[in-house]
């Protein structure tokens, strides 16, 4: 079985991998939505940066991927202690995927051969402490991205139907992605995912002709490809690692605090997720970078994927939200 793509061979698409590896560093940041036309590497950068990260360790037979013994649910009736070793979980949701395949529902089965009432996990469950990807997420039907971004923001999934009353942990970080040309997220949704980029196939031919290269060379002769790109791999491992240690003793100055929000405000984003986001983003941005302090210069690489889902569409402006923000950066931080 082949490995995933490399993350670091990737050709290009530079605003989207940063993107995953800012989520990578602080999970919490809210997810990734990615905006573009077919075969631009979206699917491939997900799974790619799952394969990136380090194997995280579970509780042997555990349907949630729990971390310790103690955190693993009732309803589960796991009696191991052992931990083993497995890849960080990147689940695929499916479009017309049902409620119940998603969040759990009654075990048919057991309820028909046994008269017992048992839950069977969801997608939820197998995706804790690891990646949901949602390809076309602007298709998928309202009440399930819903459902969905609920249980992001809470990191909790819980199923009160059939006489089961279940709860689990459901921590994930959720990428989505789509192509605007089938439709559009509605506004509220579009303001529950963190970061927001948008992906174009390159112009110039010797970006497309690199790509073409590096997809045969990966199909032709997998093992002398992986190991070509495995050590730029695991120097990119070693940094997000050393981000999620550096995270706790960064330090965010006042000044900071106050560049966020006179961003915001110039920008017109309704709330306070915006500078939250922005916020957070900006320190794993730092953190990244091996800064002691979040700065301007932190704000200024993340403002575009972090504000530029959140302001109301404006008619008049052709150039559309991403030259909003960066005009605005460009005034409000010099």
């Amino acid at each position: 079985m082949k490995k995933p793509f490399p993350f670091s061979a990737i050709v290009g698409q530079e605003q989207m991998k940063q993107a995953m590896v800012l989520t990578a560093i602080d999970p919490g940041i809210g997810g990734v939505l990615v905006f573009g036309a077919r075969g631009t590497g979206k699917s491939t950068a997900v799974r790619a940066l799952a394969a990136l990260l380090p194997l995280i360790k579970a509780v042997e037979g555990c349907p949630v991927n729990s971390a310790r013994p103690e955190d693993c649910p009732e309803w589960a009736h796991v009696s191991s202690t052992t931990m083993i070793e497995r890849p960080t979980p990147v689940v695929d949701l499916p479009l017309g995927v049902t409620e119940d395949r998603v969040v759990g529902a009654l075990d048919i089965q057991r309820a028909l051969t046994r008269g017992e009432k048992a839950f069977e996990p969801g997608l939820l469950a197998r995706a804790n402490r690891g990646y949901l990807y949602i390809d076309e997420v602007n298709l998928l039907e309202d009440h399930i991205v819903d459902l969905l971004l609920d249980v992001a923001q809470s990191g909790e999934n819980v199923v009160e139907r059939e006489g089961l009353s279940i709860r689990h942990a459901a921590r994930f970080v959720l990428v989505g992605s789509g192509n605007p040309e089938e439709g559009e997220l509605r506004p509220q949704l579009l303001d529950r995912f963190g970061l927001s980029v948008e992906v174009r196939s390159p112009r110039d031919v010797e970006t497309r002709v690199e790509v073409i290269t590096r997809r045969d060379a990966y199909d032709a002769d997998h093992d002398a490809f992986m190991e070509k790109w495995g050590a730029e791999d695991m120097q990119l491992r070693g940094r997000i690692l050393g981000a999620r240690a550096a995270l706790p003793q960064l330090k965010t100055p006042n000044t900071v605090l106050h560049d966020c929000a006179a961003l915001c405000i110039a920008l017109g984003s309704d709330g306070l997720r915006g500078e939250l986001t922005l916020l957070r983003a900006a320190r794993a941005q730092a953190a990244f970078e091996g800064a002691e302090a979040v700065g301007r210069s932190h704000l200024r690489s993340v403002a575009t994927m972090a504000l530029s889902h959140r302001l109301r569409r404006d008619p008049l402006d052709e150039a559309g939200s991403v030259s909003r923000v960066e005009r605005c950066v460009a005034e409000v931080l010099p």
